[in-house]
């Protein structure tokens, strides 16, 4: 019996490439304005608690205003403070492909005007993974020896992943390194899904 296409998109490459998910397609801020920032984390911007991924303690679910008079409809994948914004679409789609590797928070929306404001999640990758192999790959390491070591990617760095590190995963962020990896099968359901606002940059060396 021929493989499905969903089986097929689920094998991994024999030669896998991963890429740097980012934000995206947009050339100005998405029109969301969050009501309740007062009550949440202290008056605090939002981010992960220190020395881990995911979400701080909240008091209540973030409140968020979704209006055109603040700016364009927002995407599906949007940089908000220390997280993602994603839509129901993206959340549904992630944890379709690896839901051991995302969290989500549901927040709060609302319209001036108009229809009903649409859904939107927090979205954190809280997957971190020791999967570079430093030997191989071609880049910088900063602050070697301190609590504050990281990679530095620019300049056209490339990357060589441990594949028995990564395993089965298809979205992590690797360690000393503050941005997101996904694979080639992430990738490609996001690009056949129309997402909007999220964009992948090869970093495989290859």
């Amino acid at each position: 019996m021929a493989a499905s296409s969903i089986e097929k998109r689920m094998r991994k490459p024999k030669t896998a490439k991963f890429y740097r998910v980012s934000i995206g397609g947009f050339h100005t801020a998405p029109g969301v304005k969050i009501e309740n920032t007062a009550a949440l984390n202290g008056g605090r911007l939002l981010m992960p608690p220190p020395g881990r991924r995911g979400f701080p303690p909240l008091p209540e679910s973030p409140r968020l205003l979704i209006d055109r008079s603040l700016g364009r409809a927002p995407g599906d994948w949007e940089l908000f403070y220390g997280f993602r914004l994603a839509s129901d679409r993206m959340k549904d789609l992630l944890e379709s492909i690896d839901r051991e590797g995302v969290v989500f928070l549901k927040c709060e929306t609302r319209s001036l005007t108009g229809p009903a404001a649409p859904t939107y999640w927090l979205c954190d990758v809280i997957r971190v993974l020791d999967a570079i192999d430093e030997q191989k790959s071609q880049g910088t390491i900063v602050d070697d020896g301190t609590p504050y070591r990281r990679y530095d990617l620019m300049a056209g760095a490339r990357l060589v992943f441990k594949q028995q590190a990564v395993g089965s995963a298809h979205i992590f962020r690797p360690r000393f390194w503050v941005g997101v990896i996904c694979d080639q099968i992430m990738k490609d359901a996001c690009r056949e899904a129309g997402m909007r606002g999220i964009s992948f940059e090869d970093v495989s060396r290859g």
